[in-house]
């Protein structure tokens, strides 16, 4: 088969019936996983099983079946002795192109492993400088340490939506910027904190919103109570930041009015499958959102996205 081209006929070749799939799967240190024997598990978009077999990783390229059609967006899931079963769909696959899917797999009794204070200072100056917005560096340093002991659920939460915060672009500025304190009380939990912010980031996140990088969720007072209005990223399929404001509660801090903002990330980006998946789950069973599968989900959907590297301040290991 052959098209006319500028230069004359020019040689198009046939379309190839395969298409290349290549996995790459890493710890919660976000390193390669060797050596490991993983049961790998692909599904086509009608959920039919394409492959399904135990491999030791590194892992090898998977030629799958290409219909040019639905059936081409593929899950992948991954499970092995030890580990936390893991995923991702949907990966569009093509035979123009090979698909690459990243995938994160916790050991089964991983535990939070988080920096010393000196160490987060060096690694990471601007969590450590948000960590002390409201106090001096002392009290900083105090408030970080005794969540790494008692509560480091809570300061993983924290450190993820830190990290997180830190990558949005808001027409000025991140939201990190506008903040002024965090509320170091019973209601910063594993799946949340407070906090005041410049009254000016509920413009920025309403402008973003205009801008298509937010969707303003539909009475928020649903699922926070006494809130005013709410807007979660858009960015990703999973694990999207969700700001959340108080604006019924206000301080004055610096000079500046402030806000009450509440930050969280939702497991789910549609709002139906938060509700019935997350929020009533949660509900029913007093949970709350866990700040490891938090951690999984955005690494996985930032990779996906090809952004930069989801890299909070600490690591999930045995």
């Amino acid at each position: 088969m052959t098209k006319q081209g500028l230069k004359g006929l020019i040689p198009v070749p046939p379309t190839s019936d395969k298409a290349t799939m290549i996995i790459r799967v890493v710890d919660g240190t976000r390193q390669a996983i060797q050596n490991a024997q993983l049961l790998i598990r692909i599904l086509d978009g009608s959920q039919t099983k394409l492959y399904e077999k135990f491999t030791k990783t590194p892992l090898p390229a998977y030629k799958l079946p290409f219909r040019d059609n639905f059936l081409d967006k593929c899950t992948v899931l991954i499970t092995g002795d030890g580990y936390v079963d893991a995923g991702f769909s949907p990966v569009q696959i093509s035979s123009r192109a090979v698909a690459f899917v990243d995938i994160m797999l916790l050991q089964d009794k991983a535990t939070f492993n988080f920096p010393d204070w000196n160490h987060l200072k060096a690694i990471d100056a601007a969590t450590a400088t948000f960590i002390a917005l409201n106090g001096t560096e002392q009290e900083a340093q105090k408030r970080y340490e005794t969540l790494r002991t008692d509560k480091p659920a809570a300061l993983a939460s924290l450190l993820n939506l830190i990290t997180a915060m830190k990558t949005i672009h808001l027409p000025s500025g991140t939201p990190l910027s506008y903040f002024k304190s965090i509320l170091w009380d019973d209601s910063l939990a594993q799946d949340r904190f407070f906090g005041y912010a410049d009254n000016a980031l509920v413009d920025q996140v309403r402008r973003a919103a205009m801008d298509g990088e937010f969707a303003p969720e539909p009475n928020p007072g649903l699922f926070h109570p006494d809130a005013t209005c709410s807007f979660k990223q858009i960015q990703f399929g999973e694990a999207n930041v969700q700001l959340t404001f108080h604006e019924g509660s206000t301080l004055t801090i610096d000079g500046r009015d402030c806000v009450k903002v509440e930050p969280d990330i939702d497991y789910y980006k549609d709002l139906a499958a938060h509700a019935l998946l997350e929020v009533i789950p949660n509900a029913i069973t007093h949970g709350l959102t866990d700040p490891k599968k938090v951690y999984v989900l955005r690494w996985i959907a930032g990779q996906h996205a090809g952004v930069p590297e989801f890299d909070p301040p600490y690591t999930i290991a045995a």
